[in-house]
């Protein structure tokens, strides 16, 4: 029997990643010697405490619904971070907790788009934003953040961009893909754009914690009061504590939307996992030292690879500045090399130096790959020679 599926569903984008991702799980299913560099998550394991936590957790009984907008305790625990961090008050009703950061995007346009409504994405972008918001019926409109600005989009930009359709906009500091910070001048000069159009700022702080060199991460909400209340933030404590397969991200903003937010949630996920979010607790109540181990890590990794990665001919790249992505124009040395695009440059340097990386164009931004440095510097440096080798030998 054939089945007509969902236009909603017809209308996603394929991942440009799953063509290169299954080739390299067949390749090493036959035994060959492949670095992938293609992770979206820190490669330490979450923190012993926190494990803990979540184990004491289920053994005293805590295996059961919670209140769809998650534990008091955990929104309690993530208003205290606010504060502590931002100097932002949030009460508990300016809250929710999500199951990942991801779903709290997810609900979040669900609740805010109409059909036809626009929302702005600055090029490059997350994979997932697009397709979300077409999912809930709305219309991506992109401005192309240019390399020489840092990947990051202008205030004339945005202006350009506006139309009386548009609800929103997305600004995501440090940026996946491209590590690349707004300074707070630059969120200050977005923001008056936002507010003079009345257009709603979704902040994506997932990486909020992961910041180099001497730079400092700050939200767009703790500019202004009236910043603030035309402010959505989505964070998690997927990347600050590498805790990915935990789950629980949260959204900070107008009690409204959040509201809407909960009521849609209690029809789908019911509430995030319990487990998860008593895990999520300690992650905030308790001792903080591994952030900076991690960090300082990912720091150290990207100051050596960094420069070994520029050396490569036809490559180059912005250094970043937060998260832990590489993300350079390799267009040159795909001409270099014969490749009529970075697309088949990717699946060659997959196949001939069994380098895994993700092509640029499920970015936005065809020219480029994207790299992930959370991995051990010893296959960074092995990944980076064989790009260099790979490269040299075909030059034409």
């Amino acid at each position: 029997m054939e089945f007509q599926l969902a236009q909603r569903v017809k209308a996603l984008t394929p991942s440009t990643t799953l063509a290169i991702t299954a080739k390299a799980k067949e390749l090493k299913s036959q035994g060959h010697d492949v670095i992938g560099l293609g992770a979206g998550e820190p490669d330490f394991n979450t923190p012993q405490h926190i494990i803990d936590a979540a184990v004491q957790s289920m053994n005293e009984g805590h295996t059961k619904y919670t209140p769809s907008a998650g534990l008091p305790a955990l929104k309690k625990e993530i208003a205290a971070k606010f504060k502590k961090d931002q100097g932002l008050d949030y009460d508990s009703s300016e809250i929710i907790v999500t199951s990942g950061a991801k779903h709290g995007l997810y609900t979040l346009f669900q609740v805010l788009l109409n059909e036809g409504d626009e929302v702005i994405i600055p090029i490059p972008y997350w994979v997932s934003y697009p397709e979300q918001v077409k999912l809930a019926g709305g219309v991506p409109v992109y401005a192309e953040g240019k390399e020489e600005n840092e990947y990051k989009i202008t205030p004339e930009q945005l202006s350009e961009s506006i139309t009386d359709r548009t609800k929103a906009v997305i600004i995501n500091s440090p940026s996946n893909p491209t590590g690349m910070l707004y300074s707070e001048d630059e969120l200050k000069a977005l923001g008056d754009v936002c507010l003079k159009h009345n257009v709603l700022i979704i902040s994506d702080e997932i990486y909020e914690k992961l910041v180099y060199g001497g730079h400092k991460h700050t939200s767009i909400a703790e500019l202004s009061p009236e910043l603030k209340e035309q402010t959505i933030i989505i964070n998690g404590v997927s990347k600050s504590h590498s805790m990915t397969g935990w789950r629980i991200g949260y959204a900070a903003g107008n009690k409204e939307i959040i509201k809407a937010m909960t009521n849609l949630a209690s029809h789908s996920t019911s509430n995030p996992t319990t487990t998860a979010q008593y895990g999520s607790i300690a992650a905030y109540a308790g001792p903080q030292d591994m952030l900076a181990e991690m960090r300082e890590a990912f720091e150290h990794r990207l100051n050596i690879i960094y420069d070994k990665l520029i050396k490569v001919p036809g490559f180059t790249c912005v250094k970043p500045q937060g998260a832990f992505y590489l993300f350079p124009n390799v267009q040159k040395a795909a001409e270099l090399t014969g490749f009529e695009n970075v697309d088949d440059f990717a699946k060659a340097l997959l196949e001939e130096a069994m380098v895994a990386v993700i092509p640029g164009s499920g970015f936005g931004s065809p020219e480029n790959i994207r790299l992930s440095y959370a991995t051990s510097l010893d296959l960074l440096e092995k990944a980076v020679e064989r790009m260099h080798s790979f490269v040299e030998k075909n030059m034409k």
